[in-house]
């Protein structure tokens, strides 16, 4: 294999490849990108048998060929050339030679055949929605997803799809974050995909340019075209929690706050707090005001806003992460907060529309 192509490209394509490399693994070619060259293109790879991240740049191929090369140092090495051009020679020995300018590294590959097969997604269901779209629904969902839990199903994001519309829906049983958004497709899909795949896939969506980004569901698994850009990830198997059961049905108390101005004096009160030092930031609602305090052995932080408030008094315990998540991926600048009692689930959603729904648990007071 042999072929010679941009410094500027190929130090992108990597980078971004390199994402889904498994760091530590007992099957070494895993640690390594697998590169392919065929009809003057070279073909990235990197795979941890959950998410695959491929793309393809122009080359100019001298002779065809495949290699598995270390992630991490190919990586190093790509950034570090002096020049833009780069040549790559693989011998049959899977000995590679990186030449660019007068600089020369000659390091150890592996041949391809060590390299797990890549999934196939076979699919005749192509779903297009706006990058941009796509992205803020990723944004505003990926919070909620579950780091750890004993339920697989929390750890992913449940897209529903049909009657012209997407829904992204993650929880992860202490609150719930749901973003809607009309597309223009009669299939009717439902599949959970895991938060790591949905976090790489909107890390390309921000760096790129294409407008449009198409979603291809399988079986097993789903496949993201991105610009150059596929991200083939597997799905998560089992039913998802019937989240609709949990959303209140009614409230008693509603209010609409300024969505910047309720953020800083959340983050002023959280000044209070520390991983060790956990304690529910208190907020007292009545009169068109909320009076926010929070009490710790640092000491005491007390703060208020106006609000326009409709129904009943309520004296309420939030967990300043919780709210601090929902309110800044709420990208509006006035909020509707309802309230069904001290110790039931809040939702936070838009003034106008239904485009998202937040929804979090209230910690208990004490007297």
């Amino acid at each position: 294999m042999k072929f010679q192509c941009s410094r500027n490209k190929l130090t992108e394509a990597v980078t971004n490849v390199q994402r889904a490399v498994s760091v530590k693994t007992t099957m070494p070619a895993l640690e390594g990108i697998l590169i392919k060259c065929e009809n003057n293109k070279i073909h990235l790879y990197g795979y941890d048998l959950e998410i695959c991240i491929t793309t393809e740049i122009d080359a100019a191929v001298i002779e065809e060929g495949s290699s598995v090369i270390k992630a991490k140092l190919f990586s190093d090495i790509i950034r570090k050339l002096p020049e833009d051009n780069v040549i790559i020679e693989v011998d049959s020995k899977n000995i590679v030679y990186i030449n660019s300018g007068k600089v020369n590294y000659k390091i150890v590959g592996l041949p391809a055949a060590d390299y797990p097969e890549i999934p196939v997604i076979n699919s005749e269901d192509n779903i297009s929605i706006d990058g941009e779209i796509l992205g803020s629904m990723i944004r505003q969902t990926i919070y909620a997803v579950a780091e750890n839990d004993v339920k697989p199903t929390n750890k992913g994001t449940l897209f529903e799809i049909g009657s012209g519309i997407i829904r992204m829906v993650s929880l992860d049983g202490y609150r719930l974050a749901m973003r809607t958004e009309k597309i223009s497709c009669s299939t009717e899909k439902t599949f959970i995909v895991p938060g790591k795949s949905l976090i790489e896939i909107n890390r390309l969506i921000t760096d790129s340019n294409d407008e449009k980004t198409e979603i291809i569901p399988g079986t097993r698994h789903i496949m993201f075209r991105i610009g150059s850009y596929r991200v083939i990830s597997r799905l998560i198997e089992g039913e998802f929690i019937n989240y609709r059961g949990s959303i209140p049905k009614s409230h008693v108390t509603e209010l609409k706050i300024n969505t910047r101005i309720f953020t800083d004096t959340i983050e002023r009160m959280s000044l209070m707090l520390t991983d060790k030092m956990k304690s529910p930031i208190r907020c007292t609602i009545e009169n068109n005001e909320i009076k926010t305090t929070c009490n710790t052995p640092l000491g005491q932080a007390n703060d208020s806003l106006s609000v326009s408030m409709t129904g009943e008094s309520i004296e309420i315990g939030f967990n300043n992460k919780f709210l601090l998540d929902a309110l800044r991926y709420c990208e509006t600048d006035e909020i509707i907060m309802e309230l069904t009692g001290a110790t039931k689930a809040i939702v936070i959603k838009p003034t106008e529309g239904d485009s998202f729904l937040f929804m979090l648990m209230p910690m208990r007071l004490s007297k």
